[in-house]
């Protein structure tokens, strides 16, 4: 068990800051030029946005939140609100504005950071149904000459308030800190609300510290060790790689320009521990697969002669069986011919660290990565326990489990094979409302609703959501995730739903990656005009269909999917299709596309 030290995170930060000074904490790329932040200067600007925040009135036990891209000013506001006892909370920055209205007006926010125009604009839609929003902030005021200025200021203005504030009042900021207590709520993040609206999970100074060290310990973070911020900051994931490890650790956190342009960034950037969900891990692959498929002949019998050597090279490590002289010096051969070149490509070369959380991903996708020589670990966390809670340790990686637990993490399997877990990161609960709290929470237990099984070597494996498990009309028990993950191992699948509870066969409804299958249909001279089109083509369908079928050959004939439905549009989270970390929303899938799925099954 981790020994924890009781600090608050201001505190944790003040040590940090007294420890690393001129060092850098943070690097945000500024008209294509690197700039770095010291951590002397993070806590200046940490400082003025608190004190500027107390000469607009917030008070300790105040919410503030904040809609905006990863930046350093989402750092800031953050630790500057948590400093003064508030609670930090962030909202999507894709989320429609009925997402945000849901979300500020649940939480009580007092004041909203804004990062521009754009999200500036939801808040003023639904001001009148904000009542308690005392103030907008808005980081970047560019187009916002003509706004109304009684219920909105720029970031700067609050800093430099803050700044004259600290000349008269120079111990204010250190005073608040010394108030806080490890038992406060500091953060509350949202869940990402797939079956119903998102809970505001409540998390306490030492629920964080309690994880942070955990995941430092399992992970081996060191301060020379470099992160990409580029997954929203709302999501508990990202927050352990951008936030919370850099303070307890001191490492470097990179700001990436976009999530669209993180391949880009991964090349400058090169980090040295990298952090992907799923569906990162898939465009990383599809991206490499269709370029090598654009190339010419003898790259192509290159690539697939050095993969061959590259899997049976992985599939022995993995196995921990001995790789003879011979194999070990083709990979090497290998690995100056392609393997290095596509390390490079994908910006992870000098990544000692990769890994894949948020949602389950296919043990084949991983094992690509590992053929490369990126050996890709899985993680399982949740935003009750504070994200990390199951990892791979070390060199002991198995692909198809989430590892074995970290730290602070106590775990059992419910008869029902719900996996339970307990220990000091477990949240505090979900903000008004105690009646979810306790069914979430019972005698310190957090029952996850997750189906889990344990190996013989301690390896946890997540079978899938309790509630998304699918009963067939024979009484057969099938796992969607499972298939569905192996389907988006393919270039050309970008979400695949599988069906089939109280049904006779498994069916699926499937989304085509447009981009790749466009440049798939382009090679072919298929002619299309959109989305629908392309979608419609029989030439699309058989190639969809070859995939299924090597699908289908890897599970049981009970499990194999005997008809699907290519979509003829692409699910969108304005249409709350998607949540906005891009999860399916199952239960709007099987209302909105009700027709289709009795034509699966000819109702």
């Amino acid at each position: 068990m981790v020994k924890l030290t009781d600090k608050t995170l201001p505190r944790v930060f003040l040590d940090r800051v007294a420890e690393c000074g001129d060092q850098a904490a943070l690097r945000e790329k500024d008209f294509g030029i690197w700039r770095r932040i010291t951590w002397n200067q993070y806590l200046t600007h940490v400082t003025h946005f608190a004190l500027g925040l107390v000469t607009l009135g917030f008070q300790r036990g105040d919410h503030l939140a904040i809609i905006s891209e990863n930046c350093k000013e989402w750092l800031y506001a953050d630790l500057a609100c948590i400093s003064l006892g508030g609670v930090t909370l962030g909202v999507y920055p894709t989320s429609p504005y009925p997402e945000v209205k849901y979300v500020v007006h649940h939480s009580d926010s007092v004041m909203v950071v804004c990062e521009d125009q754009e999200q500036t604009d939801k808040i003023l839609e639904v001001l009148d149904d904000l009542p308690m929003l005392k103030k907008i902030i808005v980081k970047d005021m560019k187009g916002m000459r003509k706004y109304p200025k009684e219920n909105i200021i720029s970031f700067k203005a609050v800093e430099d308030s803050g700044r004259q504030l600290a000349k008269t009042r120079p111990h204010l900021f250190l005073e608040e800190v010394k108030k806080g207590d490890p038992e406060d709520i500091c953060i509350m993040i949202y869940t990402s609300g797939t079956t119903g609206p998102p809970k505001g999970a409540m998390v306490s100074h030492r629920n964080v510290e309690a994880a942070t060290w955990s995941a430092a310990e399992a992970m081996e973070v060191t301060p020379k060790d470099t992160v990409v911020s580029y997954l929203p900051l709302c999501h508990v994931a990202e927050q352990i790689f951008s936030l919370y490890l850099p303070l307890f650790v001191g490492n470097t956190v990179n700001f990436a320009e976009s999530v669209t342009t993180i391949q880009n960034d991964l090349r400058e950037i090169a980090p040295t521990l990298f952090l992907g969900v799923p569906r990162i891990w898939e465009k990383l692959h599809s991206s490499i697969t269709i370029n090598i498929q654009d190339s010419g002949w003898l790259k192509r019998w290159f690539f697939d002669h050095c993969m061959a050597i590259g899997y049976k090279t992985a599939k022995l490590r993995l196995d921990f069986k001995k790789i003879n002289p011979g194999l070990k010096l083709s990979w090497q051969v290998c690995y100056w011919l392609i393997f290095r070149s596509l390390q490079n490509y994908i910006g992870l070369r000098k990544a000692r660290l990769c890994l894949s959380a948020a949602a389950k991903v296919s043990p084949e996708e991983l094992l690509f990565f590992h053929a490369l020589g990126i050996l890709t670990k899985e993680g399982y966390g949740m935003t009750e326990c504070t994200g990390l809670s199951f990892i791979h340790k070390g060199n002991d990686i198995k692909l198809g489990s989430v590892g074995k637990p970290v730290a602070c993490i106590e775990y059992k399997l419910a008869p029902d094979g719900e996996l339970m877990k307990k220990g000091p990161g477990i949240f505090m609960g979900y903000y008004k409302n105690p009646e979810a709290t306790a069914k979430t929470v019972i005698n310190g237990w957090l029952m996850t609703e997750d189906i889990a099984t344990v190996d013989k070597d301690g390896h946890l494996s997540i079978i899938d959501r309790k509630k998304d498990i699918l009963i067939t009309s024979g009484g057969k028990n099938i796992a969607p995730s499972l298939i569905e993950n192996e389907l988006k191992v393919s270039p050309y699948i970008k979400e695949a739903i599988v069906l089939g509870d109280g049904k006779q066969f498994i069916a699926a409804l499937i989304q085509i990656d447009f981009e790749n299958v466009g440049k798939w249909a382009a090679n072919k001279q298929i002619p299309y005009t959109n989305f629908k089109s392309l979608s419609g083509r029989p030439e699309v369908r058989n190639l969809i269909q070859e995939a299924v079928n090597t699908v289908n050959a890897k599970f049981a004939r009970v499990e194999n999917i005997r008809k699907f439905l290519l979509l003829t549009k692409e699910l969108d989270h304005d249409d709350d299709e998607m949540t906005a970390t891009m999860k399916v929303r199952r239960a709007t899938i099987y209302k909105k596309f009700d027709r289709e799925i009795n034509m699966i099954y000819d109702v």
